[in-house]
């Protein structure tokens, strides 16, 4: 089937080659979709949800992948940078976005929090450690409890160890010490381990933003998102009572995609903790160089969703409006799928499915509840806990 393109860049761009193919591959791929573009995908997990929507070619194939799409983009930070670098150097396409600066700075968490604290963006006090004496060192410096991370990989809770004792040093070494040695398969490419001060925080917030080609860039309102062992497990947009941090989140996404010349749609993870006068304060964790779960909600809860302002930044078009049409709750899937008539039966209720088997843990379907009016929001919550079959982190 051809696709009829009717926007002014219609005779350079027909086609979105997309590293990676799944949900949120899936998802850029249905917002691309009524704009007049068609997707392909680099992929090599077998029935990856992508499948649906174009055809999914392995990595063996990356030549056949490149010849059929015009412009690229990505839908996971541990993408290979070299293979976006090459992409970035095919002078007849129209370019790869992000950059592949702006994943190398993804892609590692120091670089990340260096970056951070370079553009006056507020972070726990952290360092880098590449042995058990450095952890030590760490624990003394930083103080009881600490989080050790590996600097690269690791997403959903993976590549972490929280030390409450010195006693467990050696155990958290034992776990993630692979990263820094190159064995083990934490980590393609050694790289030292980060230590992060334990901090006090009252809730986990994100602000997705996007970013034009010409450097505009438009915000969504902050949201609240609550993780269960690391994988986030519902998101309340807006965040309530979240408005007053709302400006200085919209300064540190922008001074970071400005920064990284970006362009697409980034994520900023963010703890909302206290000053030392007591006052409201955001402290960055890390951002995603792509569309994001905490986002999921705007599929139906914004004017313009984030993966449509994903693919309008991708092929060059005007970004959308990014305001929320009312209030709303996102949740996770986890692991089992529930009953569909009995989600629907919630007359507040979005069911996406992402086609994938059921498995302990993994994220395979997301809800989005938005109740005509707000006041109906907790009581449409509480009938969908009642029908999933896993409700793990959504009692808070």
């Amino acid at each position: 089937m051809t696709l009829a393109n009717t926007h002014p860049n219609s005779q350079t761009i027909h086609t979105i080659g997309i590293l990676g193919g799944g949900q949120l591959g899936m998802m850029l791929a249905e917002s691309a979709l009524p704009l007049g573009y068609r997707c392909v995908f680099l992929e090599d997990t077998p029935n990856a949800p992508a499948r649906l929507y174009g055809k999914v070619y392995s990595t063996q194939q990356l030549e056949e992948f490149i010849a059929d799409a015009d412009v690229f983009t990505l839908e996971f930070e541990n993408t290979p940078v070299k293979t976006v670098e090459y992409l970035q150097q095919l002078s007849k396409k129209q370019g790869v976005y992000p950059s592949p600066q702006a994943l190398k700075v993804a892609q590692d968490r120091l670089k990340e929090k260096n970056l951070f604290n370079e553009l006056n963006i507020k972070t726990v006090p952290f360092m880098a450690v590449s042995s058990k004496q450095d952890i030590a060192q760490a624990c003394e410096q930083l103080g009881l409890p600490l989080v050790l991370k590996t600097s690269r990989g690791g997403y959903d809770g993976k590549g972490q160890f929280i030390i409450k004792t010195s006693a467990d040093i050696d155990e958290a070494w034992t776990e993630l010490g692979g990263a820094v040695t190159g064995q083990g398969d934490l980590t393609a490419t050694p790289a030292p381990l980060i230590a992060e001060g334990f901090i006090n925080f009252s809730r986990e917030v994100s602000i997705i933003a996007v970013r034009s080609q010409d450097g505009h860039i438009r915000c969504y309102d902050l949201v609240e998102n609550h993780h269960y062992q690391g994988i986030l497990a519902k998101t309340q947009a807006p965040a309530v009572g979240a408005s007053h941090l709302f400006p200085q989140a919209q300064s540190a996404i922008t001074s970071i995609m400005n920064h990284l010349d970006y362009v697409g749609v980034m994520t900023l993870e963010l703890f909302v903790s206290k000053d030392k006068d007591g006052n409201d304060m955001l402290l960055a964790n890390e951002f995603a160089p792509r569309v994001h779960n905490s986002g999921h909600w705007s599929i139906e809860g914004a004017v313009t969703s984030q993966f449509e302002n994903h693919i309008r930044a991708v092929v060059g078009l005007p970004l959308g409006d990014t305001d929320n049409i009312k209030p709303s709750v996102m949740v996770n899937i986890l692991g089992q799928y529930p009953k569909v008539s009995e989600v629907l039966a919630i007359d507040a209720s979005h069911y996406h499915t992402y086609h994938k088997a059921e498995r302990e843990g993994r994220k395979i379907g997301h809800i989005t509840l938005m109740p005509s009016d707000v006041a109906d929001l907790d009581n449409a919550l509480s009938q969908l806990i009642n029908v999933l079959p896993n409700k793990v982190g959504l009692d808070k």
